[in-house]
């Protein structure tokens, strides 16, 4: 049995200002793209069966520089709509609005680009993408290439929590974790490795 390989994209301008960075396609920087080609090291040893990325280039250009061939462009690993908060950071949001919290507190709805979605709404897309990832699991590794909050949102689903507690698995950009079982169980084998 294998195990889920979560990999986080690299830094982009966005993701190093701390703005929230839904279905805008921001290019990854010069340091993303050395995060990302130092991933490879981290991989070392693990033979890959299958590799889904978001459909977002930050994504799909990770999985490329980490050396993996994208077997499928998934939109359920498409990051947190954060509607009208997109492109906004979480200290401007709470200039209007004190206390705020996106875990607790979630979105305001923004255009017909970015219409913002719930915890919940992200949690059924993690669930969509884990049953379509699981059988998969019998041949070997998966990696997962997407973003912060649905990656840390389907560690939540991974092991059996309710989505609103991946606000418990901080996870930075150009990293490498790994979601695999210890007697059946589902478990975190390694969390947030930095890429070297």
């Amino acid at each position: 049995m294998g195990e889920l390989i979560v990999l986080r994209h690299g830094e982009t301008e966005w993701s190093r200002g701390g703005r929230h960075t839904g279905r805008t396609d921001v290019p990854l920087t010069p340091r993303g793209e050395d995060q990302a080609r130092s991933l490879p090291s981290l991989l070392e040893g693990r033979r890959v069966v299958r590799t889904l990325s978001s459909p977002a280039e930050r994504a799909r250009r990770t999985a490329e520089l980490a050396g993996l061939r994208v077997d499928d462009v998934d939109p359920d690993l498409w990051e947190w709509d954060y509607g009208g908060y997109e492109g906004i950071t979480s200290a401007e949001i709470r200039e209007e609005r004190p206390g705020w919290f996106l875990w607790d507190d979630g979105v305001i709805a923004g255009d017909a680009g970015h219409p913002g979605e719930s915890v919940r709404q992200v949690g059924e897309r993690a669930d969509a993408v884990l049953e379509r990832a699981r059988p998969l699991l019998a041949d070997g590794n998966v990696a997962l290439v997407a973003h912060g909050h649905v990656l840390r949102v389907l560690t939540a689903r991974w092991l059996g929590l309710e989505p609103a507690l991946g606000r418990l698995f901080a996870l930075d950009t150009g990293t490498l974790s790994t979601l695999g079982a210890e007697h059946g169980r589902p478990v975190i084998t390694s969390w947030n490795v930095p890429s070297r």
